[in-house]
């Protein structure tokens, strides 16, 4: 190697995590951060500490507490850390208030979501619904952010008689939303076709939680090789593949975008190219980690996103993967009997 080929590994953000309970002294009040730092970490920062909010605390300002916001400044000045990751989303009179009392970037689960899908988009529509969507999160922020908006284009002839740079770059953003959904309009249209070229056969979509291990069952299933990686929103991009099932008969079998818990309405509403597939599939198996301790709030948190998209109704199978992970045999028995119907496998073994 040359002595000029290497070249260090990028900076991670250092970030200090912020949450509040769900209730008070309830079990899974923890498992809030716990998610927020895996997703954290997906979007490459680096957690130095934690804070919890009590509910009945939150104000209108700043979301977090003058106690808490007290706590985040010592620990991020102990942590040296810049970032400041909140577990909700907040509106953007909270997000620039928090910022400037404690002089961080403040990203809230809304921000951190986004961002990661767009680390992860690959293909043309995937990232043509990822940046339809940042935008129209980035619209009622762009007050205290149009200085950064500068990529979006612009110059001599774009700006109209008397307009400030914010109504400029609020018409470039509502321009570039308008001529993002067009281009979304057509792919919607041309997977409309595709789905009618094979109405003829059974239809089979994936659904479950983020990181519940759909790809790898897809990939069992199909003998495929889609990309699996232990980390959330691993797959954007709807894959299709024939499958055989029970005496030779075949059927289509789609891997589609995991969901997670407050999944921001703007990305369910960018991603409906992707998502009717889910909505128009004659079955959906809906796979659960069979590991995770809180099953009954990501059971829901997908059953919320497929109410959103007209899915709901559709006939469903649950999938309890990965038991051969689960060290709670107690805990299994009581999922086989809640979920009498349910398959309970392993996609790896």
């Amino acid at each position: 190697m040359s002595p000029t080929s290497w070249r260090s590994p990028p900076v991670r953000e250092r970030a200090i995590l912020a949450g509040r309970e769900a209730r008070p002294r309830h079990a899974m009040n923890g498992e809030c951060l716990t998610e927020l730092r895996l997703l954290a970490e997906t979007a490459g920062a680096q957690v130095r500490g934690e804070v919890v909010q009590r509910r009945g605390s939150v104000r209108a300002a700043t979301f977090l507490s003058k106690g808490k916001i007290d706590e985040v400044r010592t620990l991020s000045g102990e942590e040296q850390a810049t970032l400041l990751l909140l577990d909700d989303d907040l509106s953007p009179a909270q997000s620039r208030n928090l910022g400037e009392q404690l002089n961080m970037k403040v990203v809230d689960r809304t921000g951190l979501i986004l961002d990661i899908f767009s680390r992860r988009a690959r293909t043309r529509e995937a990232r043509i619904q990822v940046e339809l969507a940042q935008l129209q999160y980035l619209l009622p922020r762009l007050t205290r952010m149009w200085e950064h908006l500068s990529r979006l284009g612009g110059g001599i002839g774009t700006r109209g008689p008397g307009e400030t740079q914010l109504e400029v770059d609020r018409r470039r953003v509502r321009g570039r939303i308008g001529k993002l959904k067009r281009e979304l309009e057509a792919v919607v249209k041309e997977r409309r076709v595709q789905r009618r070229g094979r109405r003829d056969c059974y239809k089979v979509s994936l659904v479950g939680y983020t990181n519940a291990g759909k790809s790898t069952l897809f990939n069992a299933l199909t003998r495929a090789s889609v990309y699996v990686e232990d980390q959330p929103f691993a797959t954007l991009d709807p894959t299709t593949r024939v499958f055989s099932v029970e005496r030779g008969a075949r059927a289509l079998l789609t891997d589609t975008v995991g969901f997670i818990r407050k999944l921001p309405p703007h990305l369910v509403a960018s991603f409906r190219a992707t998502l009717e597939e889910v909505a128009e599939a004659d079955l959906l198996l809906h796979v659960v980690d069979a590991t995770e301790p809180d099953v009954e709030g990501h059971i829901q948190a997908v059953e919320n996103v497929l109410e959103s998209i007209g899915a709901l109704q559709r006939p469903r199978l649950s999938v309890f993967n990965k038991i051969d992970s689960v060290t709670d045999e107690v805990s299994l028995l009581g999922l086989r009997a809640q979920y009498p119907g349910a398959v309970f496998a392993s996609a790896l073994t």
